[in-house]
């Protein structure tokens, strides 16, 4: 799994016209990550909310999902732009699939009890990129809110 989530983000990226589930993975974490990091301070927290998004999505025992979270954070580090993570996402997931990744970047942004400018901007980039509705999303952000008790 960690050998294509670093073929992805390669500068040879593999052949993504095929499904593949970990392809899907690896930029839901990269989407996320960067999510977290954008008031620049990935807390544990953060780190943690990511963990739990990854298992419940994805199927993915503790072990792999803290892989998956490590290696998306130094690819992170290296990355210049959305559009490689945005692309897998936009043309693997249904338009539901895509709500469902906003909203899962919500958790992330509410997850230090604070959603600052840059992690809402970066949310309403990703929607664009990946075809979400401004509509869409904010009501994304209302239902993550009263997930988590927030008003």
């Amino acid at each position: 799994m960690i050998n294509r989530i670093k073929a992805l983000f390669s500068e040879n990226p593999v052949d993504i016209s095929e499904p593949n589930t970990d392809e899907v993975q690896a930029a839901a974490a990269a989407l996320l990550v960067e999510a977290a990091c954008m008031d620049g301070n990935f807390d544990d927290q953060e780190r943690k909310s990511i963990i739990i998004l990854m298992e419940q999505h994805f199927n993915l025992n503790d072990e792999e999902s803290l892989t998956l979270v490590a290696e998306a954070e130094n690819i992170i580090q290296k990355a210049g732009d959305l559009y490689t993570f945005t692309r897998v996402i936009k043309d693997r997931y249904e338009p539901k699939q895509r709500i469902d990744m906003i909203e899962m970047l919500w958790e992330v942004a509410f997850a230090d009890g604070n959603v600052d400018y840059y992690e809402a901007n970066l949310i309403s980039r990703i929607a664009g990129l990946i075809f979400v509705s401004d509509f869409d999303r904010g009501e994304a952000r209302k239902r993550v809110m009263a997930r988590l008790g927030r008003s």
